[in-house]
C-alpha cells in the first residue's frame, strides 16, 4: 500500500503539479477543454484480464463516443513499465491512460510524468469517498491524488483442502506460521506441503508478511532496517522452512499455476490469481488471510495497479482519459472486472451479491483489507528495490547463503539508491 505520505505525513516533495521532477507548472484547469476522439490506454491485461477489458471499453465508447486503442504495452507491470520510460524519452506515442504498478508509480510522480488528477476528480464528480479507503489513499502524495486503483490485490493464503483433509487439518488456513510449520510434516500428498511465490515477481511483496509477523520490515519509512536482528531472524526462518526442516520450496514461476497444477499444497498468491486457479484446479481450493507471527498488528500488504494520467499528453487526451478512469472505476465495471480475474472491487457501493454467490472466496479477499498495512517504503518507493529483494533474497533460500550477509548488502544497495535516487529529489 501507498497511502504513506496520505496517512502517515511522509516529507514534503516541491515540484509543482508536475511532482519533484515536473520542471514547469501544469496546467490543471481543464474547464472548456473538449476530450479527445481517439486515445491509447496502455495495459498489461493483470490477472488475464484483456477479454473484460476489452468489453468495457467498447461500453465506454458506446457511452461517450470516445474510442480507445486496447493497446497490450507488455505482459507484467515491468514490460509495461519500461514501454513507458521508453516513450517518456522520446517525447512521444504515449498512451492518455497508462497501468501503473505499486512499485512503479512513485517514480513517475518524482520525475513529473503523471499529473495529480484532482480537479479531474472534481470536474467529473469522481466520488473518492465511495473507493475502498486502503486502495484510493495507495495513490495519494503531497496533498494530491496521483491515480485510481484498477488491478488492486491481497496476497492470500491458498490451499489444497484435499490434501489438509487427508492429512487431518482443519479446513482452514493457519493462524500463525508457527501453527503452520507443525502441520507441515504431516501434508505428505505433494511433493512440498508449502511453495514460497517465485522471487522475481513477488519476494519482496509477500515476505513483508513474514517480516512484519516478527515486529521487522524492509524499512521504517526512509530508513533501512533488512539487515537488523529481528529482520535476520525472520528471514533464517524463511532458509531454514526450505533447508534444514525442508517443508517448503522456491517456485521457479507463477507459483498460483504450481498450486492448482497439485505440484504442492499451499502457498501465497495473489488474489488476481484467484479465478484461474479455481478454474484450473482439479481440487477443492481453499483461501485464507496471510498467516500471523508472534506479534499483534496486519501482517497483509496491498498490491496490484491503478491507472494514471501521463504529464506529456494534450489536455484533450488527459480529459478523456480521466473520462475512462472514470468508467473503469463504476461499480458495476469493477464488478465486472473482479468477476473475470479476481481482483478485489475497488468500490466500496459495488453490489457484490452475484459476484460472491459465484466466487465466494472474493468475499475473504475483500474482508482481508481492514488487516492491511501500508508496504515497506523500501519496497515500493525505491526505484529497483523489489528486484534487489529478490535477488538477495534468491541468495538465502536457493543457495543456502549466510542471511546477515545477504542482508547487510541489500541494506548497503538499497541505502544507495535512497541517497542518489530519492533524496536528492525530496530535498530539491
Amino acid at each position: 500500500a501507498l497511502g504513506l505520505a496520505a496517512c502517515g505525513g511522509g516529507p514534503e516533495v516541491g515540484g509543482g503539479g508536475g511532482g519533484a521532477g515536473g520542471g514547469e507548472e501544469l496546467d490543471l484547469d481543464f474547464s472548456g477543454v473538449e476530450p479527445a476522439k481517439k486515445i491509447d490506454f496502455w495495459t498489461n491485461h493483470p490477472g488475464g484480464s484483456q477479454e473484460v477489458e476489452a468489453q468495457l471499453l467498447a461500453a465506454f465508447t458506446e457511452e461517450t463516443g470516445i474510442e480507445v486503442n486496447h493497446v497490450t504495452a507488455g505482459s507484467n507491470y515491468e514490460e509495461i513499465a519500461q514501454r513507458f520510460q521508453t516513450a517518456q524519452a522520446a517525447n512521444s506515442g504515449l498512451p492518455a491512460v497508462v497501468v501503473l504498478s505499486d512499485v512503479w508509480w512513485f517514480r513517475y510522480f518524482l520525475n513529473g510524468n503523471v499529473i495529480p488528477i484532482d480537479s479531474l476528480v472534481e470536474q467529473l464528480e469522481i466520488d473518492l469517498s465511495d473507493y475502498r479507503d486502503s486502495l484510493v489513499q495507495d495513490y495519494q502524495y503531497d496533498d494530491q491524488q496521483w491515480a485510481l486503483p484498477y488491478g488492486r490485490s491481497t496476497p492470500l493464503f491458498y490451499y489444497n483442502k484435499d490434501h489438509f483433509s487427508a492429512a487431518g487439518l482443519p479446513d482452514r488456513a493457519p493462524e500463525t506460521w508457527s501453527e503452520f510449520e507443525e502441520w507441515a510434516p504431516k501434508l505428505t500428498e505433494s511433493e512440498t506441503a508449502y511453495m514460497y511465490p517465485d522471487l522475481a515477481g513477488y519476494a519482496g511483496w509477500t515476505l513483508q508478511n513474514v517480516l512484519w509477523g516478527q515486529d521487522a520490515a524492509w524499512s521504517d519509512e526512509w530508513t533501512i532496517t533488512c539487515a537488523e536482528p529481528a529482520a535476520v531472524e525472520a528471514l533464517q526462518w524463511v532458509q531454514d522452512s526450505v533447508f534444514s526442516k525442508g517443508w517448503a520450496q522456491v517456485a521457479s514461476s507463477d507459483s498460483a499455476d504450481t498450486f492448482a497444477a497439485g505440484v504442492c499444497s499451499s502457498t501465497i498468491a495473489s488474489t488476481g490469481s484467484l479465478v484461474g486457479v479455481l478454474e484450473s484446479a482439479t481440487f477443492d481450493v481453499g483461501v485464507g488471510f496471510l498467516p500471523g507471527g508472534s506479534v499483534d498488528g496486519p501482517v497483509c500488504p496491498t498490491g496490484g495497479a491503478g491507472l494514471g494520467i501521463p504529464a506529456a499528453v494534450t489536455k484533450e487526451e488527459q480529459l478523456a482519459g480521466a473520462m475512462l478512469m472514470e468508467f473503469m472505476g463504476r461499480p458495476e465495471s469493477t464488478v465486472a472486472f473482479s468477476a473475470a480475474t479476481g481482483y478485489m472491487p475497488i468500490r466500496k457501493s459495488a453490489d457484490l451479491t452475484e459476484l460472491t454467490a459465484e466466487t465466494p472466496q472474493i468475499q475473504l479477499a475483500v474482508d482481508q483489507l481492514d488487516v492491511t498495512k501500508p508496504q515497506d517504503f523500501a519496497r515500493v518507493f525505491l526505484p529497483g528495490a523489489d528486484q534487489e529483494m529478490a535477488e538477495a533474497i534468491a541468495s538465502v533460500v536457493t543457495t543456502e547463503g549466510d542471511v546477515q550477509e545477504a542482508m547487510d548488502g541489500l541494506k548497503e544497495t538499497l541505502e544507495g539508491i535512497y541517497t542518489k535516487e530519492i533524496q536528492p529529489k525530496l530535498e530539491g
